[in-house]
């Protein structure tokens, strides 16, 4: 079977933001349950197509609204607002439907396409609902521009918001009916998408690509460790709960290490905490912790950072929205929501860890159990994409004259 992954962003160097990890990992899955799965979208400007006989580019492109210019911005808004387009899609049309059509013939005898996310599904939805398609919900977007509108501190962004919501909850609806299958990350997602109990939706576990090369000794440099891109709305409402309602009850020799991009002007509030920026090795940075604090409060979809903590065997503290769409937690990880309680439990297991009360656990042993139900779920999934295709053969040969 022979599946065109249509996304935004197409393979162009290692997977850096999560939704590029994600991808990876689901197209890694589908090619592992024997599907041929060729590229369609946009790369990083400058960048070097990661598998170049299986990628069809439709040119360079900086999604990126928090390190674009402010003209860039407005012309981004004047192209959603002319079009009737969420933001995110009126960002892709550079092209034109044409040229989309093109690549897709351009690709070959295709089965199926996979819609990966509302991106490409608004800027090109004519054009590729016209086939059999799997639809990929990473998170339920509209959701998330919901809570986003409840959360600006202004007019203008709650307006702004609003309509992204209203938008998406008309966009998500089509894509989700039309599609033959349906991947969301949790199960909570699946039933806010009106999908929970069919047989068209699978909710799919998933694993965080291998790196080459064995890790070396874990020696802590941090009490405390927290990654994230805290410029996206959801995961800025998790840092600033942490700052502002964990961080006064910790104990003042507790140290805290804060890893990834923060927004511009993010003011620095304790001394406890060392703000880091973007680090080359997520991976590593982790393990120079003793536990990781996972502090999602806002969003939908799953936490990679939880996947990537827990499949490295860490000792994490972790709120339950940062465990959505996890079946079985480690025994080294726990689950608290109240502020005060989250505090005593990063304490209790920063105290035991450097006493060595507390160990890893066996991350390999998390690893394969998720990816034992994603194979599970993709080979559901791909069964049902083939009835479709089937269907539709079926339907093309009785319309056929004679």
């Amino acid at each position: 079977m022979h599946l065109v992954f249509a996304s935004s962003l197409v393979p162009s160097g290692p997977p850096a933001s999560g939704f590029e990890i994600a991808n990876a990992a689901i197209v890694d899955g589908l090619r592992r349950a024997g599907a041929r799965v060729s590229h369609l979208g946009f790369q990083w400007p400058g960048s070097t197509l990661t598998e170049p006989d299986e990628t069809i580019s439709l040119g360079a492109i900086d999604p990126r609204t928090d390190t674009a210019s402010t003209g860039r911005k407005l012309a981004w808004l004047f192209a959603a607002v002319r079009a009737g387009l969420p933001f995110a899609a009126a960002k892709l049309r550079i092209v034109d439907d044409r040229r989309v059509e093109r690549a897709l013939d351009e690709a070959g005898p295709v089965d199926a396409v996979i819609i990966n996310g509302t991106g490409m599904g608004g800027a090109f939805e004519r054009v590729l609902t016209g086939r059999p398609y799997l639809y990929v919900a990473h998170n339920v977007e509209h959701a998330t521009a919901a809570e986003a509108a409840r959360h600006a501190t202004g007019p203008f962004g709650r307006a702004m918001y609003a309509r992204e919501a209203r938008l998406l909850r008309s966009l998500e609806t089509r894509l989700v009916r039309g599609a033959a299958q349906t991947f969301t990350l949790t199960e909570e997602d699946r039933a806010e998408l009106g999908l929970a109990g069919g047989d068209r939706a699978r909710v799919l576990p998933l694993v965080m690509p291998r790196s080459a090369g064995t890790p070396g000794p874990r020696v802590p440099a941090f009490d405390i460790g927290m990654i994230g891109t805290w410029t996206w709305a959801p995961n800025r409402i998790g840092l600033e709960w942490f700052l502002q309602s964990v961080l006064p009850q910790l104990p003042e020799t507790v140290t805290v290490a804060i890893a990834g991009q923060l927004p511009a002007g993010f003011p620095r509030r304790d001394k406890r905490v060392r703000f880091l920026g973007r680090v080359i090795d997520a991976a590593q940075f982790l393990r120079q912790c003793r536990v990781v604090a996972l502090t999602a409060r806002a969003g939908t979809g799953v936490q990679l950072k939880t996947i990537e903590t827990f499949e490295a065997g860490l000792p994490a503290v972790a709120t339950p929205s940062s465990v959505r769409g996890i079946a079985d937690i480690p025994a080294n990880a726990r689950v608290v929501d109240e502020p005060a309680a989250f505090a005593r439990a990063l304490a209790d297991h920063v105290v035991a860890h450097r006493t060595g009360a507390l160990a890893d656990a066996d991350g390999d042993a998390f690893r394969a159990g998720q990816m034992a139900r994603m194979d599970a779920a993709i080979a559901d999934a791909l069964a049902g994409i083939g009835a479709a295709v089937n269907r539709d053969d079926n339907r093309e040969f009785s319309e056929r004259p004679d």
